[in-house]
């Protein structure tokens, strides 16, 4: 596995990866509808591709494909970090993390995790801030503001 740089032809790729894993990975707390309101096919990639062009944006690539994307703006705000349904479990998103903290190593850093990633990021040493209540298209989820030191 090779960690580079974001570059904006891999937004389509990204956008699919995105839309799977949610929809894979976390349907096991969250509700179809919750689902579609954060996951949704017709994904602003455009919006997307200038976030992630604002940000530290590290993508994994696997074998040829994208297997994990992650990024981080300058204040320690961890904004999104994905793993391929299909690659759970193989170290790839703590080695995403070990890359973007590695870039600001002051800290704190901070993440809004979704129920699905809130063990990671507790053995990561994040810690819960506070939970909240966020609506997406009209529809509410929960999720939680995490902080590191």
């Amino acid at each position: 596995m090779i960690i580079r740089e974001y570059d904006p032809g891999d937004i389509k790729e990204i956008a699919e990866l995105f839309y799977g894993t949610v929809h894979e990975t976390c349907a096991g707390d969250y509700t179809k509808e919750q689902l579609n309101a954060w996951a949704a096919k017709d994904l602003d990639k455009s919006a997307w591709n200038r976030s992630f062009l604002e940000h530290n944006t590290l993508v994994a690539v696997k074998n040829g494909r994208i297997v994990g994307f992650c990024d981080m703006d300058d204040t320690g705000y961890l904004d999104r970090l994905y793993v391929h349904k299909d690659c759970q479990g193989q170290g790839i998103a703590t080695a995403l993390c070990d890359r973007l903290e590695a870039g600001l190593p002051k800290g704190p850093f901070t993440t809004h995790a979704s129920i699905t990633a809130r063990p990671f990021f507790e053995a990561r040493g994040y810690r819960v801030f506070i939970e909240q209540q966020v609506q997406r298209k009209g529809v509410i989820l929960t999720n939680y503001v995490m902080r590191k030191y």
